[in-house]
């Protein structure tokens, strides 16, 4: 994005520096990284990173107003609403695509948000890695509002770990070292002290669970939750069966609470409007339909990871919607070839953390990820076989004070 430090990134690469960054990369943790690490980071102009945080600290004037809870009522199925919510999200995550506006400025707009966890550990290792290998320009950080390594990591063991002591606090996911994203699990293992645990591990007496802590039964008093019921919804009748559990009342603290996964999340662009974040509707309360459906994106309400989204939207797929309510039609976004590469160049999009610790107004943004992409949409399955693609992170210029 920003020419000159492109074009010296690009001219200073090898294959054999990427090689040897992948294998320092990959041996923090053997055969836990499972997805396409891209080539290079993204470096972020400052006049650029102002434009995503306007747009996000806009969206979290919404989510701080008194009345949020009231208008993402709807947001939960009933069937996964999950006992002991408590009063805000410990964590956004806002992704962004890197698109050029009409005025051939570069231009950031929302693509979806989330009130759920990311990578958020294994972030900081990529960016520890990555200097070993890389140059990096002088103020450019992957850090926000003033965090660096020890100050993130210590706000990330403030929020999850809490007053706690770490052996009583456990990161639930289903399977998580079989997940794609387990690189991350075991990252906050290492910097927080706190174990991984498979959701059919639980044992529950009573209204406590508890977990095998090597071999030694060990009390959940706060869980670090990174199951996403669709996922659960998709398992064997044994792990959905298991699952149940979650829904029962538990002497547990959740951070973050499943319920704010679906209250922050696609069900809450349509109430945004901002030049950052496209025009999106309920499908079930539009009157009249656009004339120029080839430029919208019909989206489910009720999926995760791009899941049943239709890109090419005609008057037949809205015909085919049986349940409009659990649907959205959001302004088409086109991304733009931002990232010079050797071959052609690629698209890029920006996902920034926010963090919420407890006892504070509003939440912070502190670091981020990216992704790079040559395919029609940001994800593996259209990018195979391509390079300078796949999962990285941003350099965000600073000023200087």
């Amino acid at each position: 994005m920003i020419p000159a430090i492109r074009k010296e990134f690009n001219k200073q690469f090898t294959t054999e520096k990427y090689e040897a960054f992948l294998e320092e990369l990959n041996a923090a943790h053997p055969g836990a990284i499972e997805f396409r690490v891209a080539e290079t980071p993204i470096f972020v102009p400052h006049d650029f990173t102002k434009k995503m945080l306007d747009a996000c600290e806009s969206i979290v004037d919404i989510i701080t107003a008194p009345n949020f809870k009231e208008l993402t009522n709807k947001a939960i199925p009933k069937n996964l609403q999950v006992h002991g919510e408590n009063e805000h999200t410990h964590f956004i995550a806002f992704d962004f695509g890197i698109c050029i506006n009409e005025e051939g400025e570069y231009e950031p707009q929302l693509i979806e948000m989330q009130g759920f966890p990311t990578l958020f550990a294994y972030e900081v290792l990529i960016d520890e890695v990555s200097r070993h290998h890389f140059p990096v320009p002088e103020n450019f950080d992957c850090y926000l509002s003033g965090y660096n390594k020890e100050s993130y990591i210590q706000l990330l063991k403030d929020i999850i770990v809490a007053n706690h002591n770490p052996e009583n606090v456990i990161l639930l996911e289903i399977f998580p070292r079989q997940q794609k994203t387990r690189i991350d699990f075991y990252c906050t293992e290492e910097y927080l002290g706190i174990k991984m645990v498979c959701l059919t591990e639980l044992i529950k007496e009573g209204k406590k669970l508890y977990y095998l802590n090597d071999g030694k039964k060990t009390e959940v008093k706060r869980i670090y939750n990174r199951v996403i019921f669709d996922d659960l919804q998709q398992q064997s009748a044994e792990v959905q069966e298991k699952g149940q559990l979650l829904f029962e009342e538990l002497e547990v603290e959740w951070c973050p609470h499943p319920n704010w996964f679906y209250r922050i999340s696609k069900f809450t662009l349509p109430l945004i409007r901002h030049p950052y974040v496209p025009a999106t509707f309920y499908l079930n309360e539009i009157k009249q339909m656009p004339a120029d459906l080839e430029n919208y994106v019909l989206k489910p309400l009720f999926s995760f990871a791009g899941q049943g989204v239709i890109i090419d939207v005609t008057q037949a797929d809205i015909d085919k919607v049986k349940d409009p309510e659990n649907w959205i039609l959001q302004r088409k976004v086109k991304y733009a070839d931002v990232i010079e590469t050797p071959d052609v160049p690629a698209k890029a999009e920006i996902r920034i953390f926010y963090f919420w610790k407890d006892g504070e107004a509003r939440p912070v943004a502190t670091q981020n990820l990216g992704r790079l992409s040559k395919g029609k949409m940001i994800g593996v399955r259209y990018n195979k076989d391509k390079e300078w693609v796949g999962g990285n992170f941003c350099y965000f210029e600073t000023l200087n004070p």
